[in-house]
């Protein structure tokens, strides 16, 4: 390194000094709140099941969000159009179907990972294999790439390689180190509860920063106005603002009702990582509250998280080099010397929740499912915790090692993510709705499932992907619609001999919050009127006399909802008594 202290600007340390300040306050915060609570297994794994609503919609926000949205659907807005908003809205139906029909029956066996559920519904070999597909999908794909991702976000944003004087190779390799430290450390030191405090406080910046950076961007739009820069998105260019993609855009607006579901079904309702901080809720009804309140959060994600994509194509035009710069480039010219340090922190801060979340939940597969099977004995709380942080510091040094291999991936860093977990994400799905909502099915089935859909996808993607030119995301649907055939076909020629009730365990209170349904109704209209406003309906082009009448007809809808339950409930509460 070149470039000495003296050098540095004054802008330079104010951005350090306000990136570390913040960054302090989270773990200081996250300290207090985890001190004496993690010596247990319960305490490390699942925070005690002691996580209330606030945390665990925090936790479950700051999980799935990460630079490569920050950069990647900012970009997708700018070289395109909204149509890629729908990885991100249609979520919200997703978490729908977590509330209601999944964590109930997660909470009410009271497990700790996936894996043991479908230990308990179909046999050890099933978990497995389910434990097989995790531990490789994070080790080698998923932990990697986040760090590698988050890494290229702060490489673009804050030019690091010219800030420090080395050469990018170098750069991006420290960047990686000093990320992977971090996030280390909060997953491997403090368990989910560390993990969720820090979540929920680096979501509180996220939000913040999502509101200003489309404020001031508009801002500057409108030359000093707001509302004239708000009325130049509106007016111009309209084709940006519309959701719903065609067969050339990113995200076909048919792709949400086939593949799309499958791989939210996946990601929100059986993905290790993201559901282990609902099956830490302190009860059904605060696992409730949290699952829906990411809800409403992921259908706020376009407005801040596509938007800024808008306003960068009209202040800088088609000329960018990447459509990756247009986040960066709008930030660095908007965004105040003083606040870049706290958007610096914020950054690390979501790249760090899905990177220590990966840990954390690597960590508790290998525990309750790997060796705790193998030990074939009781373990004690002492000896499990200090495995999970022996683990943890393995998988954060092997996926430092395998970060920077993905950026010779001649195919791209996505490409890579989207063939890997294409090959566990479908039959995963398919396997836990069946052991749900069936008895009979047996454990044959499954496996049959996997092994099937290992070749059968890996067929596809490599051997006749020329032939047979079909999306992805139809490609989950046709899959998975294949694989839950074939796991009912053979439960009717093969059924088990005795039907399987899964345990009911005493640990969480499993009354549900009773507000849940008009909850649940608000959400989903969200999502369509989010469509609607979003589409030649609403804003695009010259709009639609349909526009009003559709929106005043699902706020009607939702009022007469709200108030029928809260009669119903309130008739309810008065009869009892």
């Amino acid at each position: 390194m070149t470039a000495s202290f003296p050098q540095m600007t004054a802008d330079l340390l104010l951005t350090i000094v306000s990136c570390i300040s913040f960054m302090g306050l989270v773990a200081f915060v996250s300290w207090r709140q985890t001190r004496g609570r993690v010596d247990t297994g319960a305490g490390y794994f699942l925070a005690g099941r002691g996580l209330g609503a606030t945390f665990i919609a925090g936790s479950l926000l700051l999980t799935n969000l990460s630079a490569e949205q920050l950069i990647g659907l900012n970009g997708s807005a700018y070289g395109y159009n909204l149509s890629s908003m729908g990885w991100e809205v249609t979520a919200a139906v997703a978490t729908v179907l977590m509330a209601f029909f999944f964590l109930p029956k997660y909470l009410a066996g009271a497990f700790t990972t996936l894996p043991e559920f479908l230990s308990a519904r179909f046999d050890e070999g099933v978990r497995r294999m389910t434990v097989v597909l995790f531990m490789l999908g994070y080790g080698l794909v998923t932990i990697p790439s986040v760090l590698y991702s988050g890494s290229i976000a702060v490489l673009k944003l804050f030019d690091v390689p010219e800030l420090l004087q080395l050469d990018y190779g170098t750069s991006l390799m420290l960047t990686i180190m000093v990320i992977g430290a971090l996030g280390a450390s909060y997953a491997i030191l403090g368990g989910l509860r560390a993990v969720a405090v820090s979540d929920t406080l680096n979501g509180v910046g996220l939000l913040v920063v999502g509101v200003s950076v489309p404020w001031l961007g508009l801002q500057a739009l409108g030359e000093g106005s707001v509302g004239a820069g708000f009325n130049i998105v509106l007016t111009t260019e309209t084709h940006k603002l519309n959701a719903i993609g065609g067969p050339t855009d990113p995200t076909p607006f048919a792709t949400l009702f086939t593949g799309m579901v499958f791989a939210n079904l996946f990601y929100w309702c059986t993905n290790q990582y993201v559901i282990q901080r609902t099956l830490a809720a302190r009860s059904l009804a605060e696992g409730q509250k949290g699952v829906l309140l990411s809800g409403f959060f992921k259908v706020l994600v376009p407005l801040l998280m596509m938007i800024p994509g808008v306003v960068a194509y009209h202040l800088y035009g088609p000329e960018l080099q990447s459509i990756d710069l247009a986040y960066p480039q709008l930030v660095r010219d908007v965004l105040p010397v003083y606040a870049t340090g706290f958007f610096l922190a914020v950054l690390l801060g979501a790249v760090l929740s899905s990177f220590n979340s990966l840990i954390n939940s690597a960590s508790t597969l290998f525990c309750i499912d790997v060796y705790q099977p193998f030990v074939g004995r009781l373990v004690s709380d002492a000896e499990m915790v200090r495995v999970a942080k022996r683990v943890g510091l393995v998988m954060t040094g092997f996926s430092l090692l395998v970060a920077p291999l993905l950026q010779f991936a001649a195919e791209g860093l996505w490409q890579v993510i989207r063939i890997f977990t294409g090959f566990y994400n479908i039959p995963m799905i398919a396997i836990v709705i069946i052991g749900l909502f069936t008895r009979q099915v047996p454990a044959v089935a499954a496996k049959v499932v996997i092994v099937f859909h290992i070749i059968a996808y890996g067929t596809f993607q490599f051997v006749l992907k020329d032939l047979l030119p079909v999306h992805f995301l139809h490609l989950y649907a046709i899959l998975f619609v294949l694989e839950v055939a074939m796991m009912l076909a053979i439960g009717f020629w093969r059924p088990r001999s005795e039907g399987v009730a899964i345990r009911h365990s005493a640990k969480v209170d499993l009354t549900p919050w009773a507000y849940a349904q008009p909850c649940a109704m608000t959400l989903l209209s969200c999502v369509v009127a989010l469509y609607v406003v979003f589409s030649p309906v609403g804003l695009v082009g010259d709009g639609s006399n349909l526009f009003a009448p559709v929106l005043l007809g699902l706020l009607a809808l939702n009022v007469l909802f709200w108030f029928g339950w809260h009669r119903r409930l309130t008739a309810g509460l008065g009869a009892h008594a």
